[in-house]
């Protein structure tokens, strides 16, 4: 097995633990190898502050001869040359070492002397061997309660979590989870967790309204085909079923933009955002204009010469264009007139129609799904309420806005603003 993955599938609490002991543990032991110096430092200060109080046990000569009468002493050239530049001399003989100290004196008749004291330290060997076994036994008792410790402390810390997991799985539709008073990660993941939790409620809702909404628009025109056909059968004459197919066909072709419409709104939810690019809205208004084909309504495009860049997709553009105009010639008598305007840095689109137009108290739900003013109040059919919606969608998912107003001509105004590609 890896042993990446291996640690990657073991629990929070067991990593932490894991990792505190380790550290603590490779500290102690760190510290335990400098033991035997650390002791060994502690041993000799201990006797060079002895000798400091004793001053000079023997006097030798720069040579090393004693002149006290005293019998030899057992320093090497090189421990005098240290003694006499200041500095003390450490000999490990054995188990034991031996300690020296010593300065440089002048004598009465000025000759030089060197004034020595030493002392022997017993065991000194054996103690730095001890401390640094009863000091990895330490390092080693020590990281262990840290581990234990850590344990503790992280289920401790994690109880809250857990309590708020069970209670996040538990809470009704609309409920929320208590909000810490303290400023800590608690209260930052209970707020994240609440504010899941309502995304979670809305779009429960979306999904319950639109299943609904579209559950009963498929049912007219699939009722409709279902009874035609039914009579077609009891009741066979050629003449009438040639009436039942076209009227089937009507319907089947309603059945088909429908489909389309809620295909579109169910991609356009999955949240994927193609990369917004500069797009032309003079260019795209006159090609959706061309795309109508021949009609008995007059339409007017209005632009600028200059290029009107938005900051969106083209093909965004296009259904946002298509699906206004094709509301405008659904409601219109005589006349649609489309306008692109800059507005510092916004590009407005705005579609006049001549028809009946929508009443105040509806302009703001015109661009819900499925929300019709009249069932039908158009040249032919009132269509399904989801042509304003997915307008509404696509350019609000680029920061942009949409409005309905009453137009000069009496009729519906729509407006959508876009940022200006910069």
């Amino acid at each position: 097995m890896n042993p990446r993955h291996w640690w990657l599938r073991r629990t929070l609490r067991f990593r932490i633990t894991v990792v505190a002991t380790g550290v603590a543990l490779l500290c102690l032991l760190a510290f335990t190898l400098l033991a035997p110096l650390l002791i060994g430092m502690v041993q000799v200060s201990a006797v060079d502050k002895e000798l400091a109080r004793a001053g000079a046990t023997r006097v030798l000569d720069t040579a090393g001869v004693p002149r006290d009468g005293g019998p030899p002493t057992d320093l090497t050239p090189s421990d005098l040359r240290q003694l006499k530049s200041g500095q003390s001399v450490l000999r490990i003989d054995g188990e034991s070492a031996h300690r020296w100290t010593g300065k440089v004196v002048f004598a009465a008749d000025g000759t030089p002397e060197l004034h020595v004291a030493g002392d022997v330290l017993v065991g000194y060997q054996e103690a730095n061997r001890l401390g640094t076994r009863w000091l990895a036994l330490a390092a080693v008792l020590v990281a262990g309660l840290v581990g234990i410790a850590t344990w503790l402390a992280v289920r401790s810390s994690l109880r809250p979590v857990e309590r708020m997991r069970v209670a996040a799985a538990e809470l009704p539709r609309g409920r929320r989870l208590p909000v810490p008073a303290a400023r800590d990660e608690l209260q930052a993941l209970a707020v994240a967790l609440n504010a899941l939790l309502a995304r979670r409620d809305a779009a429960t809702e979306r999904l319950r309204r639109f299943t609904g909404d579209a559950a009963h628009e498929l049912r007219s025109p699939v009722t409709s085909v279902r009874a035609q056909a039914e009579v077609a059968v009891a009741h066979p004459d050629p003449d009438f079923s040639i009436e039942v197919l076209e009227s089937i066909v009507e319907e089947s072709h309603r059945l088909s933009a429908l489909v389309d419409a809620l295909l579109m709104l169910a991609r356009a939810d999955t949240g994927e955002l193609p990369r917004a690019e500069p797009v032309d809205l003079a260019l795209r208004a006159q090609a959706a204009v061309d795309r109508l084909g021949d009609t008995d309504l007059l339409v007017q495009l209005s632009s600028p010469i200059s290029a009107c860049l938005v900051s969106a997709a083209g093909t965004e553009v296009d259904l946002v264009i298509d699906n206004l105009l094709r509301n405008a010639v659904r409601h219109a008598d005589t006349l649609i007139r489309v306008s692109v305007l800059p507005a510092g840095r916004e590009v407005r689109l705005v579609v006049d129609d001549d028809g009946r137009g929508i009443p105040e108290e509806h302009r703001v739900k015109v661009f819900d799904r499925f929300y019709r003013v009249e069932s039908d109040r158009g040249r032919a059919t009132g269509g399904f309420g989801l042509g304003l919606a997915l307008v509404a969608h696509l350019v609000r998912r680029r920061r942009g806005a949409v409005r309905a107003a009453e137009s000069p001509e009496g009729g519906a105004r729509l407006e959508v603003r876009w940022p200006a590609y910069r």
